[in-house]
Order: structure tokens, then sequence, then C-alpha cells
């Protein structure tokens, strides 16, 4: 099961995703996103580790590469073999997208790369939940570099809203859900 959650900044995204996996009994794994680049990076990262306190996560700091990731105790399981045991809540794919697209200075397309990842975390989850932003509504032109980040942004989220089970959007505290075809 696959669970995108999206919405703009401060709309109760976290707080949901979070909720989704309250009474998941199997391991939950926070896969956490943020580099933690200045006091407003670590003011953020330290917010949403109170938030999930004693909510039985294991977090995991991965900034790149989900597409990559074995988790821990998981004995370098295969692609494609699925961890039915096992939930994993992925904070956020508006981090992941900057991260994976100025990564060592040069401007890339990595919408094929958090895709992959994204099907990877299904395949060895029994229940995904991935957190992203909306953005590209406000009609504000930017320069090349940050317009190029909008655009695959929304394509990643175009993209991921199209297989995800379920999409919800988190509009001022209240989830509204999308699209819901539970398995």
């Amino acid at each position: 099961m696959m669970t995108l959650v999206t919405g703009g900044a401060k709309c109760g995204k976290s707080h949901y995703s979070e909720r989704i996996l309250d009474g998941f009994a199997g391991k939950k794994f926070y896969i956490a996103t943020m580099e933690p680049y200045g006091e407003e990076a670590l003011a953020a990262i330290a917010r949403h580790r109170g938030l999930r306190a004693g909510k039985g996560f294991t977090t995991i700091e991965r900034y790149t590469d989900i597409d990559e990731l074995i988790l821990p105790g998981d004995g370098g399981r295969p692609a494609g073999v699925r961890n039915s045991g096992c939930g994993i809540l992925l904070e956020c794919t508006a981090n992941l997208c900057a991260n994976e697209m100025f990564r060592d200075g040069r401007i890339c397309d990595p919408t094929e790369k958090i895709l992959r990842g994204f099907r990877h975390l299904r395949d060895i989850s029994s229940e995904l939940v991935i957190v992203t932003n909306e953005v590209g509504n406000d009609g504000i032109s930017y320069e090349e570099g940050t317009a190029a980040y909008i655009r695959a942004l929304g394509e990643v989220n175009r993209l991921a809203a199209q297989t995800a089970d379920r999409v919800v959007e988190c509009v001022y505290g209240i989830p509204v859900t999308l699209k819901n075809q539970r398995k």
C-alpha cells in the first residue's frame, strides 16, 4: 500500500502521515531527507524528531539514493522481495528532489531516480507513506534553477500520484482524500 500525502507548508502533512502508521504492528522506519544546513533546517529537524518521539520509528537519515536503500536488519534483501512486516514513512520528497537535483554542484533531472526509489521502497515494505509539497501554484516567475526544480518536483508528484494507491492533500490540517484504491 502506497500513500502520497501532499499539501502546502505547515498544513499538517507530517502529523497526518505519522498517524497513518500509528496502529502499524510491524517495524516502522522514518526516512528523513532534510540535510542539516543552517539554523532553519536544524530547527525543522528538531521539530520533526519531537513530533515522532515515542511513536516507534527507527530513523534513517538518507538524503539521496533511496533507490539503493537497505533497511537495518533487512539482511541485504534483494530488490523486488517484499518485506511485509515493515512500514516506511519518507519525509519528504521536496528535500529529496533538491538533494538529487543539485548534488555535487550540477543540475540534473532527478525524476526517474526518485521514482525508482519509490518503487524500491514500495517493494520492500507493506505500508509506504510518502510526504511531498505542493509547489508551482503561486504564479511567480523564478530563476531557471528554481523553475527547473519546481518542474521536476511537480513531475515526480504527478507520476507518484498515478501509481499511489491513495493520495491525500492536507488543507489547513484537514486530510482530503483525492484518490483511494485501498487493497
